[in-house]
């Protein structure tokens, strides 16, 4: 297995790291970032600003078996199918793609539990250029024969990214929607579903979310309680000061299943709820 990922952030490192945890350490690995900085992670990484073709990324991409894709759509439409189309069609071994698209491509439906079966119909402008892009790449995988995988990720919270960096700076906010529920994914189970279904060469779309939906100001107050400080105080949504993008969050209010992932790779999440996921971060933090 040789692997690419377009957009070498925060889940695709996770997955990085689970395909040579899980299958094999010396996996040749590589991925863009807007700067190509390595860093210390023991990848391979170009340059790939999303509008220009990359300088020295060709190479790597054609002799990948499997690509990942996780860099988000603009108004543009798609940045690989748009610049690396080409080289993908000449990729000799090329075995397996994945998108990483996001739960918003639903839409509202006030709170009810769908599943991968559910109409998608997105409200905001991000969602819907997801929508679109999906079904370029499922166009473009049939074309070329290859198995396609997307997933529908919920909101990633992790290491360095989860409520207690909120609190410690002071940024969490409990605010108050009644009704409204979101779901989440700890990113290591991104990682470790992304390596699964890599192996595995898994097809098809599929929700990727934890199995407990829950009102955002109840995190807020469970990570308090771990560390031992007060809440901030309840703030009704409709008087809250938040960014356009922010609220916009708030318009989508369903309960999203991840029963198909978990039926198709015969596996439990490592951290199926909020609790569990915030308590080995926690346990995890000096």
């Amino acid at each position: 297995m040789n692997v690419f990922f377009f957009g070498m952030g925060y889940s695709s490192l996770a997955s990085a790291r689970a395909l040579r945890q899980m299958i094999d350490p010396a996996m040749p690995i590589a991925g863009t970032t807007r700067s190509g900085d390595a860093g210390d992670t023991g990848f391979k990484f170009h340059s790939f600003d999303g509008a220009h073709l990359g300088p020295t990324l060709e190479p790597d991409l054609l002799a990948a078996t499997h690509v990942v894709q996780s860099i988000p759509p603009d108004e543009r439409g798609d940045a690989v199918l748009n610049l690396y189309k080409p080289t993908l069609d000449r990729a000799p071994n090329l075995e397996w793609l994945c998108y990483y698209s996001t739960v918003g491509v639903y839409g509202d439906f006030g709170g009810a539990w769908i599943d991968e079966t559910a109409t998608t119909n997105p409200i905001n402008t991000r969602s819907r250029f997801r929508v679109e892009v999906e079904n370029q790449w499922r166009d473009y995988a049939a074309s070329r024969g290859v198995p396609l995988l997307i997933l529908r990720i919920a909101g990633i919270y992790g290491p360095g990214r989860s409520t207690f960096d909120k609190l410690r700076d002071g940024t969490a906010r409990r605010i108050v929607k009644p009704g409204q529920v979101f779901n989440r994914i700890h990113v290591e189970d991104i990682g470790r579903i992304t390596a699964l279904a890599a192996e595995s060469r898994l097809a098809g779309t599929f929700n990727l979310a934890d199995n407990e939906p829950a009102p955002p100001q109840d995190l807020v107050t469970h990570a308090a309680g771990l560390m031992g400080v007060a809440p901030p105080p309840e703030m009704p949504f409709e008087t809250a000061e938040m960014s356009a993008m922010a609220r916009s969050f708030y318009s989508d209010n369903k309960r999203v299943s991840n029963r198909a992932i978990r039926d198709a790779l015969g596996i439990e999440l490592l951290y199926p709820t909020y609790r569990e996921g915030l308590a080995a971060i926690k346990e995890a933090t000096p």
